[in-house]
């Protein structure tokens, strides 16, 4: 099986440098036509001037494909609705938003000024929201798209000094799995990527030694995979670094069921925590409403006198 992506439109979001360049890259590589959306300019000494989306472009355009570039920011709805309109005017369609832009502002939660807390999450969470919105009514009338966050092991684990990022990063699975569900009758999925690369970002905090190991492009392939028509499934989170892949799910333990007509004391809690947080067997519930089927079963099984 070929993965391509002929006739396929897609956006890439912070695609300037680092994952975004390299998912654009490879989508273009592909057959897709791709807006590079950054508003950054080049690091490089003597080329301070130049908008590192142009330079994607030009890579893209080098190589034989299709790409313009866009320098909205979208931590702002009205940004994001112009990227989502400007790849509908210059390729007459919209497939794949592949949500990476990002940026950090690390600090200990004691000591984080608020606007800092707010700028992250508007940068991750909310960027990612406002993009995906522009992008929904013209999928949905395609009935067809293809929707990638991107989160990362500091949200799905936690990790010192980045409460505000962690938060953003979080945040984004809670809205994929609530979309996974309105989006399939449109034949929209939506999935997330879970990267660990050697970036900008993760500038001096992978050692040196091991950087090579964490190209970027090996991220770039499972991005690639869950934007390809081939790909069925949604909510899914894709962890991808140094070749190494492997899904995230969020699980609950088996749990303890009591007696639903009277309320223990925290007492009983206590003796009995053991069983509630016994790991031996887990759950996945697909969505909320699977959770709450669940307690309602063992609740039936405990009346029936069979240990749930």
């Amino acid at each position: 099986m070929t993965i391509r992506f002929d006739n396929r439109v897609a956006i890439v979001t912070g695609a300037g440098a680092g994952l975004g360049r390299s998912h654009a890259l490879l989508l273009a590589e592909r057959g897709a036509s791709v807006v590079v959306n950054d508003l950054g300019r080049s690091r490089e000494p003597g080329r301070e001037q130049e908008r590192v989306a142009d330079q994607v472009v030009a890579e893209i355009r080098a190589a034989g494909g299709k790409a313009v570039a866009n320098f909205d920011s979208i931590a702002e709805f009205e940004g994001a609705q112009r990227l989502v309109d400007q790849a509908v005017s210059e390729f007459g369609r919209l497939d794949i938003l592949v949500n990476n832009a990002g940026s950090l502002r690390d600090k200990t939660f004691g000591k984080m000024d608020m606007a800092d807390w707010d700028f992250v999450l508007k940068v991750h969470l909310s960027g990612t929201a406002y993009c995906t919105r522009a992008a929904w009514p013209v999928m949905q009338k395609n009935g067809y798209g293809r929707v990638v966050f991107t989160t990362s092991n500091s949200g799905l684990y936690g990790s010192f000094g980045q409460s505000n990022y962690a938060a953003g990063k979080m945040g984004m699975i809670g809205l994929m799995n609530t979309l996974k569900q309105e989006g399939g009758k449109y034949g929209i999925l939506v999935n997330t990527i879970a990267p660990v690369a050697a970036t900008n970002m993760t500038e001096g905090v992978l050692p040196a030694d091991i950087v090579p190991h964490f190209n970027p492009a090996h991220v770039s392939a499972a991005v690639a995979v869950l934007c390809s028509e081939q790909f069925r499934q949604s909510g899914v989170i894709c962890s991808a670094a140094a070749g190494h892949y492997a899904l995230v799910q969020v699980c609950s333990t088996l749990g303890l069921q009591l007696d639903p007509s009277a309320a223990p004391d925290p007492e009983t809690l206590v003796e009995r925590w053991d069983e509630i947080a016994d790991d031996r067997a887990m759950r996945v519930f697909p969505n909320a409403g699977a959770e709450t089927t669940a307690i309602l079963e063992a609740i039936q099984a405990l009346r029936a006198g069979v240990a749930p």
